[in-house]
Protein backbone atom coordinates (compact mmCIF):
# COMPACT_ATOMS: atom_id res chain seq x y z
CA UNK A 1 0.00 0.00 0.00
CA UNK A 2 3.07 2.12 0.14
CA UNK A 3 4.10 4.38 -2.94
CA UNK A 4 7.34 3.07 -2.84
CA UNK A 5 8.49 -0.33 -3.23
CA UNK A 6 7.57 -2.57 0.22
CA UNK A 7 6.77 -5.86 1.21
CA UNK A 8 5.50 -6.23 4.53
CA UNK A 9 2.65 -5.65 6.73
CA UNK A 10 0.15 -2.76 5.35
CA UNK A 11 2.21 -2.03 2.62
CA UNK A 12 3.21 -4.49 0.91
CA UNK A 13 1.95 -3.38 -3.12
CA UNK A 14 5.26 -3.11 -5.14
CA UNK A 15 7.58 -6.31 -6.32
CA UNK A 16 11.08 -5.82 -5.36
CA UNK A 17 13.26 -5.32 -8.15
CA UNK A 18 14.29 -8.54 -10.74
CA UNK A 19 16.63 -10.74 -8.13
CA UNK A 20 19.26 -10.91 -10.85
CA UNK A 21 19.22 -7.14 -11.19
CA UNK A 22 22.27 -6.86 -9.39
CA UNK A 23 24.29 -9.77 -11.20
CA UNK A 24 23.26 -8.00 -14.17
CA UNK A 25 24.66 -4.43 -13.41
CA UNK A 26 27.34 -5.53 -10.96
CA UNK A 27 29.42 -3.02 -12.83
CA UNK A 28 27.18 0.09 -12.30
CA UNK A 29 27.48 1.21 -8.67
CA UNK A 30 27.53 4.56 -7.04
CA UNK A 31 29.95 5.40 -4.05
CA UNK A 32 28.01 6.72 -1.06
CA UNK A 33 29.53 7.42 2.32
CA UNK A 34 31.46 4.57 3.78
CA UNK A 35 30.41 2.11 1.34
CA UNK A 36 28.84 1.28 -2.14
CA UNK A 37 25.19 0.08 -3.21
CA UNK A 38 23.94 -1.40 -6.75
CA UNK A 39 22.82 2.17 -9.12
CA UNK A 40 19.37 0.91 -10.50
CA UNK A 41 18.92 4.29 -11.56
CA UNK A 42 18.85 7.57 -9.21
CA UNK A 43 15.88 7.68 -6.34
CA UNK A 44 12.94 9.92 -6.20
CA UNK A 45 11.55 9.55 -2.84
CA UNK A 46 12.87 12.95 -0.26
CA UNK A 47 13.54 12.01 3.33
CA UNK A 48 9.83 12.81 4.27
CA UNK A 49 7.83 11.07 1.72
CA UNK A 50 10.74 7.96 2.41
CA UNK A 51 9.70 8.39 6.34
CA UNK A 52 5.98 8.26 5.61
CA UNK A 53 6.27 4.96 3.57
CA UNK A 54 7.83 3.36 6.26
CA UNK A 55 5.51 4.43 8.32
CA UNK A 56 3.55 2.80 6.44
CA UNK A 57 5.17 -0.13 6.19
CA UNK A 58 5.72 -0.71 10.20
CA UNK A 59 1.40 0.20 11.12
CA UNK A 60 -0.49 -2.65 10.68
CA UNK A 61 -3.00 -4.61 12.77
CA UNK A 62 -0.67 -5.41 14.92
CA UNK A 63 -1.17 -1.74 16.64
CA UNK A 64 -5.23 -3.64 17.40
CA UNK A 65 -3.29 -6.37 20.04
CA UNK A 66 -0.96 -4.14 22.04
CA UNK A 67 -3.44 -3.19 24.49
CA UNK A 68 -3.52 -6.61 25.58
CA UNK A 69 0.00 -7.39 25.86
CA UNK A 70 0.06 -4.07 28.52
CA UNK A 71 -3.09 -5.46 30.26
CA UNK A 72 -0.97 -9.22 30.59
CA UNK A 73 2.62 -7.72 31.33
CA UNK A 74 1.79 -4.44 32.92
CA UNK A 75 2.47 -0.85 32.43
CA UNK A 76 6.52 -1.10 33.39
CA UNK A 77 6.78 -3.76 31.99
CA UNK A 78 5.36 -2.95 28.99
CA UNK A 79 7.32 -0.15 28.30
CA UNK A 80 10.53 -1.80 28.92
CA UNK A 81 9.52 -4.42 26.20
CA UNK A 82 8.21 -1.68 23.83
CA UNK A 83 11.42 0.26 24.00
CA UNK A 84 13.55 -2.71 24.00
CA UNK A 85 11.62 -4.33 20.58
CA UNK A 86 12.07 -0.93 19.10
CA UNK A 87 15.92 -0.24 19.61
CA UNK A 88 16.58 -4.04 18.02
CA UNK A 89 14.28 -3.37 15.32
CA UNK A 90 16.41 -0.19 14.32
CA UNK A 91 19.60 -1.78 15.29
CA UNK A 92 18.55 -4.49 12.62
CA UNK A 93 17.68 -2.44 10.05
CA UNK A 94 21.34 -1.23 10.51
CA UNK A 95 22.62 -4.82 10.55
CA UNK A 96 20.51 -5.03 7.09
CA UNK A 97 21.76 -1.53 5.32
CA UNK A 98 25.79 -2.65 6.22
CA UNK A 99 24.62 -5.91 5.13
CA UNK A 100 22.86 -4.66 1.32
CA UNK A 101 26.10 -2.04 0.95
CA UNK A 102 28.80 -4.47 1.43
CA UNK A 103 26.70 -7.56 -0.42
CA UNK A 104 26.10 -5.48 -3.15
CA UNK A 105 21.92 -6.09 -3.60
CA UNK A 106 19.23 -4.51 -2.32
CA UNK A 107 16.81 -7.49 -2.51
CA UNK A 108 15.98 -9.41 0.90
CA UNK A 109 16.19 -12.52 -0.60
CA UNK A 110 18.81 -12.02 -3.01
CA UNK A 111 21.15 -11.16 0.05
CA UNK A 112 19.70 -14.35 1.73
CA UNK A 113 21.13 -16.28 -1.96
CA UNK A 114 24.14 -14.12 -2.01
CA UNK A 115 24.99 -15.20 1.83
CA UNK A 116 23.86 -18.97 1.93
CA UNK A 117 22.75 -20.00 -1.20
CA UNK A 118 19.13 -21.21 -2.30
CA UNK A 119 18.94 -22.32 1.70
CA UNK A 120 19.43 -18.35 1.95
CA UNK A 121 16.81 -16.85 -0.27
CA UNK A 122 14.43 -20.20 0.52
CA UNK A 123 14.17 -18.96 4.37
CA UNK A 124 13.85 -15.28 3.37
CA UNK A 125 11.27 -15.75 1.20
CA UNK A 126 9.78 -18.05 3.37
CA UNK A 127 9.62 -15.99 6.40
CA UNK A 128 8.60 -12.73 4.24
CA UNK A 129 5.56 -15.13 2.92
CA UNK A 130 4.76 -16.35 6.41
CA UNK A 131 4.61 -12.63 7.45
CA UNK A 132 2.21 -11.59 4.77
CA UNK A 133 0.19 -14.72 5.24
CA UNK A 134 -0.37 -13.99 8.76
CA UNK A 135 -0.98 -10.12 8.02
CA UNK A 136 -3.73 -11.83 5.30
CA UNK A 137 -5.07 -13.52 8.47
CA UNK A 138 -5.23 -10.67 10.73
CA UNK A 139 -7.25 -8.28 8.59
CA UNK A 140 -9.67 -10.91 7.87
CA UNK A 141 -9.85 -11.36 11.72
CA UNK A 142 -10.62 -7.69 11.84
CA UNK A 143 -13.68 -8.33 9.36
CA UNK A 144 -14.72 -11.41 10.76
CA UNK A 145 -14.67 -9.00 14.29
CA UNK A 146 -16.04 -5.95 13.03
CA UNK A 147 -18.06 -6.48 10.08
CA UNK A 148 -21.16 -7.94 12.04
CA UNK A 149 -20.92 -5.20 14.09
CA UNK A 150 -21.37 -2.74 11.60
CA UNK A 151 -24.04 -4.08 10.01
CA UNK A 152 -25.95 -4.61 13.22
CA UNK A 153 -25.35 -0.72 13.76
CA UNK A 154 -27.00 0.18 10.49
CA UNK A 155 -29.67 -2.47 10.96
CA UNK A 156 -30.42 -0.94 14.46
CA UNK A 157 -30.84 -4.79 14.94
CA UNK A 158 -28.94 -7.48 17.21
CA UNK A 159 -30.46 -10.25 15.56
CA UNK A 160 -28.02 -13.51 15.17
CA UNK A 161 -28.84 -14.00 11.25
CA UNK A 162 -26.14 -16.12 9.14
CA UNK A 163 -25.29 -11.84 7.38
CA UNK A 164 -24.38 -11.22 11.13
CA UNK A 165 -21.94 -14.36 11.16
CA UNK A 166 -18.36 -13.55 10.72
CA UNK A 167 -17.27 -16.50 9.47
CA UNK A 168 -19.89 -16.06 6.30
CA UNK A 169 -19.27 -12.63 6.25
CA UNK A 170 -14.76 -13.39 6.18
CA UNK A 171 -15.95 -15.74 3.13
CA UNK A 172 -18.27 -13.51 1.16
CA UNK A 173 -16.21 -10.46 1.53
CA UNK A 174 -13.22 -12.59 0.19
CA UNK A 175 -15.53 -13.99 -2.81
CA UNK A 176 -16.73 -10.70 -3.92
CA UNK A 177 -14.29 -8.00 -3.35
CA UNK A 178 -10.82 -9.66 -2.29
CA UNK A 179 -10.58 -12.59 -5.04
CA UNK A 180 -11.26 -10.63 -7.90
CA UNK A 181 -8.79 -7.45 -6.96
CA UNK A 182 -6.57 -10.61 -6.28
CA UNK A 183 -6.75 -12.02 -9.52
CA UNK A 184 -5.67 -8.81 -11.46
CA UNK A 185 -2.03 -8.73 -12.63
CA UNK A 186 -1.32 -5.02 -11.53
CA UNK A 187 -2.51 -3.89 -8.46
CA UNK A 188 -0.95 -0.02 -8.81
CA UNK A 189 -4.48 1.41 -8.35
CA UNK A 190 -4.66 -0.02 -4.73
CA UNK A 191 -1.03 1.29 -3.94
CA UNK A 192 -2.12 4.46 -2.00
CA UNK A 193 -4.54 2.14 -0.04
CA UNK A 194 -1.45 2.59 2.17
CA UNK A 195 -1.81 6.26 3.14
CA UNK A 196 -5.40 5.52 3.88
CA UNK A 197 -4.59 2.85 6.37
CA UNK A 198 -2.33 5.12 7.97
CA UNK A 199 -4.86 7.88 8.40
CA UNK A 200 -7.14 5.29 9.64
CA UNK A 201 -4.61 4.13 12.67
CA UNK A 202 -3.96 7.29 13.84
CA UNK A 203 -7.83 8.64 13.87
CA UNK A 204 -8.00 4.99 15.72
CA UNK A 205 -5.26 5.75 18.30
CA UNK A 206 -6.69 9.52 18.76
CA UNK A 207 -10.68 7.64 19.63
CA UNK A 208 -8.88 5.55 21.92
CA UNK A 209 -7.34 8.52 23.72
CA UNK A 210 -10.70 10.47 23.51
CA UNK A 211 -12.79 7.44 24.82
CA UNK A 212 -10.90 6.74 27.84
CA UNK A 213 -11.77 9.65 29.28
CA UNK A 214 -15.86 8.67 28.04
CA UNK A 215 -16.29 5.37 29.49
CA UNK A 216 -16.71 4.85 33.36
CA UNK A 217 -14.39 2.78 35.45
CA UNK A 218 -15.70 0.52 37.10
CA UNK A 219 -17.40 -0.24 34.36
CA UNK A 220 -21.20 -0.26 34.41
CA UNK A 221 -22.89 -3.37 35.87
CA UNK A 222 -24.63 -4.16 32.85
CA UNK A 223 -21.26 -4.58 31.68
CA UNK A 224 -21.26 -8.30 32.24
CA UNK A 225 -20.69 -10.15 28.70
CA UNK A 226 -17.07 -9.19 28.13
CA UNK A 227 -14.72 -11.43 27.28
CA UNK A 228 -11.68 -11.43 29.19
CA UNK A 229 -8.42 -12.33 28.70
CA UNK A 230 -8.02 -16.07 27.71
CA UNK A 231 -7.16 -18.64 30.32
CA UNK A 232 -7.90 -16.27 33.12
CA UNK A 233 -10.33 -16.65 35.92
CA UNK A 234 -13.43 -14.24 35.32
CA UNK A 235 -12.89 -11.17 36.78
CA UNK A 236 -15.43 -8.47 38.52
CA UNK A 237 -14.98 -5.60 35.87
CA UNK A 238 -16.82 -3.39 38.06
CA UNK A 239 -15.06 -4.20 41.57
CA UNK A 240 -13.16 -0.91 41.84
CA UNK A 241 -9.89 -2.77 42.47
CA UNK A 242 -9.85 -3.30 39.02
CA UNK A 243 -9.61 0.45 38.19
CA UNK A 244 -6.17 0.91 39.45
CA UNK A 245 -3.31 0.06 36.54
CA UNK A 246 -0.97 -2.51 37.53
CA UNK A 247 3.08 -2.17 36.45
CA UNK A 248 3.98 -5.62 36.67
CA UNK A 249 1.98 -8.79 35.59
CA UNK A 250 3.12 -11.80 35.21
CA UNK A 251 0.65 -14.85 33.31
CA UNK A 252 -0.03 -17.71 31.46
CA UNK A 253 -0.83 -14.73 28.53
CA UNK A 254 2.28 -12.58 28.84
CA UNK A 255 4.37 -15.25 27.04
CA UNK A 256 2.35 -13.06 24.11
CA UNK A 257 3.91 -9.93 24.57
CA UNK A 258 7.33 -10.10 22.58
CA UNK A 259 5.67 -11.98 19.73
CA UNK A 260 2.81 -8.98 19.23
CA UNK A 261 5.51 -6.62 19.64
CA UNK A 262 8.05 -8.07 16.75
CA UNK A 263 5.16 -8.68 15.16
CA UNK A 264 3.69 -4.67 15.03
CA UNK A 265 7.45 -3.95 14.35
CA UNK A 266 8.63 -5.41 11.62
CA UNK A 267 8.96 -3.90 8.34
CA UNK A 268 12.27 -5.24 7.08
CA UNK A 269 11.85 -6.32 3.64
CA UNK A 270 10.26 -2.53 2.33
CA UNK A 271 13.74 -1.52 4.20
CA UNK A 272 16.33 -2.32 1.23
CA UNK A 273 13.37 -1.14 -1.36
CA UNK A 274 13.08 2.21 0.13
CA UNK A 275 16.07 2.43 0.42
CA UNK A 276 16.73 2.24 -3.20
CA UNK A 277 14.09 4.92 -3.52
CA UNK A 278 15.00 6.93 -1.34
CA UNK A 279 16.99 10.36 -3.14
CA UNK A 280 20.87 11.12 -2.39
CA UNK A 281 21.02 7.51 -0.59
CA UNK A 282 23.15 6.60 1.91
CA UNK A 283 23.03 4.50 4.41
CA UNK A 284 22.93 7.00 6.94
CA UNK A 285 20.40 8.97 5.51
CA UNK A 286 18.24 5.60 5.05
CA UNK A 287 18.86 4.89 9.16
CA UNK A 288 17.71 8.14 9.95
CA UNK A 289 14.27 7.69 8.07
CA UNK A 290 14.10 4.36 10.09
CA UNK A 291 15.07 6.52 13.32
CA UNK A 292 12.23 9.02 12.91
CA UNK A 293 9.58 6.33 11.07
CA UNK A 294 10.08 3.98 14.47
CA UNK A 295 10.10 7.04 16.85
CA UNK A 296 6.75 7.91 15.13
CA UNK A 297 5.02 4.19 15.73
CA UNK A 298 6.88 4.14 18.94
CA UNK A 299 4.82 6.86 19.93
CA UNK A 300 1.44 5.98 18.43
CA UNK A 301 1.91 2.39 19.38
CA UNK A 302 1.98 3.52 23.38
CA UNK A 303 -0.63 5.87 23.48
CA UNK A 304 -3.10 2.98 21.59
CA UNK A 305 -1.58 0.29 24.46
CA UNK A 306 -1.68 2.99 27.16
CA UNK A 307 -5.28 4.04 26.99
CA UNK A 308 -7.04 1.53 25.56
CA UNK A 309 -5.53 -0.62 29.17
CA UNK A 310 -6.28 2.10 31.62
CA UNK A 311 -9.78 2.15 29.93
CA UNK A 312 -10.69 -1.62 29.93
CA UNK A 313 -7.58 -2.64 32.27
CA UNK A 314 -8.31 -6.56 32.62
CA UNK A 315 -10.87 -6.35 30.10
CA UNK A 316 -9.15 -6.08 27.27
CA UNK A 317 -9.70 -7.95 24.61
CA UNK A 318 -6.85 -9.16 21.68
CA UNK A 319 -8.49 -6.82 19.40
CA UNK A 320 -9.01 -3.62 21.33
CA UNK A 321 -11.41 -2.13 18.91
CA UNK A 322 -13.86 -5.43 19.49
CA UNK A 323 -13.60 -4.29 23.22
CA UNK A 324 -15.36 -1.46 22.77
CA UNK A 325 -18.95 -3.35 21.21
CA UNK A 326 -19.35 -4.45 24.65
CA UNK A 327 -19.82 -0.99 25.78
CA UNK A 328 -22.02 0.40 23.02
CA UNK A 329 -24.01 -0.71 20.59
CA UNK A 330 -24.02 1.96 18.89
CA UNK A 331 -21.82 4.79 18.54
CA UNK A 332 -21.23 7.14 15.51
CA UNK A 333 -17.30 7.39 16.08
CA UNK A 334 -16.13 4.10 16.74
CA UNK A 335 -18.94 3.37 13.79
CA UNK A 336 -16.77 5.48 11.33
CA UNK A 337 -13.31 3.87 12.85
CA UNK A 338 -14.78 0.54 12.32
CA UNK A 339 -15.85 1.53 8.81
CA UNK A 340 -12.58 2.97 7.63
CA UNK A 341 -10.96 0.21 9.00
CA UNK A 342 -12.83 -2.43 7.36
CA UNK A 343 -12.81 -0.86 4.00
CA UNK A 344 -8.46 0.06 4.46
CA UNK A 345 -7.94 -3.81 5.83
CA UNK A 346 -10.09 -5.32 3.04
CA UNK A 347 -8.37 -3.30 0.16
CA UNK A 348 -5.11 -3.89 1.70
CA UNK A 349 -5.37 -8.15 1.33
CA UNK A 350 -4.68 -8.27 -2.15
CA UNK A 351 -2.10 -5.89 -2.13
CA UNK A 352 -0.33 -8.32 0.68
CA UNK A 353 -0.95 -11.25 -1.62
CA UNK A 354 0.15 -9.82 -4.39
CA UNK A 355 4.13 -10.42 -3.30
CA UNK A 356 2.95 -13.62 -2.42
CA UNK A 357 1.27 -14.86 -5.37
CA UNK A 358 3.33 -13.40 -8.37
CA UNK A 359 6.77 -14.37 -6.87
CA UNK A 360 5.67 -17.92 -5.74
CA UNK A 361 5.48 -19.32 -8.92
CA UNK A 362 7.43 -17.04 -11.03
CA UNK A 363 10.77 -17.54 -8.81
CA UNK A 364 10.44 -20.62 -6.39
CA UNK A 365 7.40 -23.08 -8.41
CA UNK A 366 7.98 -21.85 -11.68
CA UNK A 367 11.14 -19.91 -12.32
CA UNK A 368 11.85 -20.94 -15.84
CA UNK A 369 8.31 -20.53 -17.40
CA UNK A 370 5.97 -17.45 -18.02
CA UNK A 371 3.58 -15.83 -16.29
CA UNK A 372 0.63 -18.12 -17.03
CA UNK A 373 -3.26 -16.65 -15.99
CA UNK A 374 -4.18 -20.81 -15.26
CA UNK A 375 -1.56 -21.05 -12.55
CA UNK A 376 -2.14 -17.34 -11.06
CA UNK A 377 -5.62 -18.00 -10.27
CA UNK A 378 -4.75 -21.43 -8.72
CA UNK A 379 -2.32 -19.90 -6.53
CA UNK A 380 -4.43 -17.30 -5.39
CA UNK A 381 -7.31 -18.78 -4.63
CA UNK A 382 -5.72 -21.90 -2.75
CA UNK A 383 -3.97 -19.41 -0.76
CA UNK A 384 -7.34 -17.23 0.14
CA UNK A 385 -8.86 -20.46 0.87
CA UNK A 386 -6.03 -21.76 3.28
CA UNK A 387 -6.10 -17.66 4.82
CA UNK A 388 -9.84 -18.17 5.17
CA UNK A 389 -9.75 -21.62 7.22
CA UNK A 390 -6.86 -20.58 9.27
CA UNK A 391 -9.32 -17.26 10.26
CA UNK A 392 -12.28 -19.47 10.71
CA UNK A 393 -10.48 -22.16 12.80
CA UNK A 394 -8.67 -19.92 15.19
CA UNK A 395 -9.95 -19.17 17.82
CA UNK A 396 -8.55 -15.46 18.15
CA UNK A 397 -6.54 -13.01 16.61
CA UNK A 398 -3.99 -13.49 19.78
CA UNK A 399 -3.23 -16.75 18.05
CA UNK A 400 -2.08 -15.58 14.73
CA UNK A 401 -0.20 -12.76 16.63
CA UNK A 402 1.63 -14.59 18.92
CA UNK A 403 2.44 -17.43 16.18
CA UNK A 404 3.78 -15.23 13.40
CA UNK A 405 5.45 -12.49 15.80
CA UNK A 406 7.40 -15.65 17.76
CA UNK A 407 8.00 -17.31 14.12
CA UNK A 408 8.16 -15.38 10.89
CA UNK A 409 9.00 -11.42 12.54
CA UNK A 410 11.61 -12.68 14.85
CA UNK A 411 13.57 -14.33 11.51
CA UNK A 412 13.28 -10.99 9.97
CA UNK A 413 14.22 -9.03 12.59
CA UNK A 414 16.52 -10.70 14.18
CA UNK A 415 17.91 -14.02 13.32
CA UNK A 416 17.90 -13.22 9.07
CA UNK A 417 19.76 -10.07 9.28
CA UNK A 418 22.72 -10.62 11.69
CA UNK A 419 23.21 -14.28 9.95
CA UNK A 420 23.31 -11.94 6.41
CA UNK A 421 25.59 -9.77 8.01
CA UNK A 422 28.04 -12.05 9.49
CA UNK A 423 28.28 -14.20 6.55
CA UNK A 424 28.32 -11.29 3.98
CA UNK A 425 30.04 -8.31 5.57
CA UNK A 426 33.97 -8.43 5.00
CA UNK A 427 36.35 -9.14 8.07
CA UNK A 428 38.79 -5.80 7.28
CA UNK A 429 35.55 -4.08 7.43
CA UNK A 430 34.04 -5.00 10.69
CA UNK A 431 35.25 -4.51 13.87
CA UNK A 432 35.52 -7.04 16.83
CA UNK A 433 33.09 -5.54 19.04
CA UNK A 434 30.57 -5.31 15.71
CA UNK A 435 30.72 -8.71 15.11
CA UNK A 436 30.44 -9.73 19.02
CA UNK A 437 27.49 -7.54 18.44
CA UNK A 438 25.95 -8.89 15.67
CA UNK A 439 26.62 -12.78 16.72
CA UNK A 440 24.84 -11.76 20.20
CA UNK A 441 22.07 -10.49 18.31
CA UNK A 442 21.76 -13.87 16.27
CA UNK A 443 22.12 -15.95 19.35
CA UNK A 444 18.86 -13.64 21.46
CA UNK A 445 16.86 -14.28 18.44
CA UNK A 446 17.33 -17.65 18.04
CA UNK A 447 16.42 -17.65 22.36
CA UNK A 448 13.61 -15.12 21.90
CA UNK A 449 11.77 -17.72 18.82
CA UNK A 450 12.39 -21.14 20.63
CA UNK A 451 10.97 -19.77 24.13
CA UNK A 452 8.21 -17.81 22.58
CA UNK A 453 7.31 -20.68 20.36
CA UNK A 454 7.85 -23.38 23.11
CA UNK A 455 5.76 -21.36 25.55
CA UNK A 456 2.68 -20.30 23.22
CA UNK A 457 2.72 -24.32 22.01
CA UNK A 458 2.54 -25.31 25.72
CA UNK A 459 -0.19 -22.33 25.97
CA UNK A 460 -1.87 -23.97 23.42
CA UNK A 461 -2.10 -27.09 24.95
CA UNK A 462 -2.96 -26.00 28.20
CA UNK A 463 -6.04 -24.66 26.90
CA UNK A 464 -7.06 -27.38 24.53
CA UNK A 465 -6.54 -29.72 27.66
CA UNK A 466 -8.64 -27.35 29.79
CA UNK A 467 -11.55 -27.55 27.28
CA UNK A 468 -11.69 -31.01 27.35
CA UNK A 469 -12.04 -31.40 30.93
CA UNK A 470 -14.73 -28.70 30.74
CA UNK A 471 -16.72 -30.78 27.85
CA UNK A 472 -16.28 -34.06 30.15
CA UNK A 473 -17.71 -31.68 33.08
CA UNK A 474 -20.95 -31.46 30.81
Amino acid sequence: MSQAPANTKMSRFNIAPDMDSSSSNSNEYTSYQDSKVPLNGPGSASFGMSVFNLGNAIMGSGILGLAYAMANTGIAMFVILLVAVAIFSLYSVHLLLKTANEGGSLVYEQLGYKAFGIPGKLAASCCITMQNFGAMASYLYIVKYELPIVIKAFLDSNNNSWYTNGDYLVLIVTVAIILPLSLLKNLGYLGYTSGFSLLCMVFFVIVVIYKKFQIPCPLPENFINITVNVSQPQVNTTDEECCKPKYFIFNSQTVYAVPILTFAFVCHPAILPMYEELKDRSRRKMQNVANVSFLGMFVMYLLAALFGYLTFNEAVEPELLHTYSKVYSFDVVLLIVRFAVLIAVTLTVPVVLFPVSIPAHLQLLCASKDFSWPRHICITVALLVCVNILVIFVPTIRDIFGFIGASAAAMLIFILPSAFYIKLVKKESMKSVQKIGATLFLIMGFMVMISSMALIIADWIHNAGSSDEHADGH
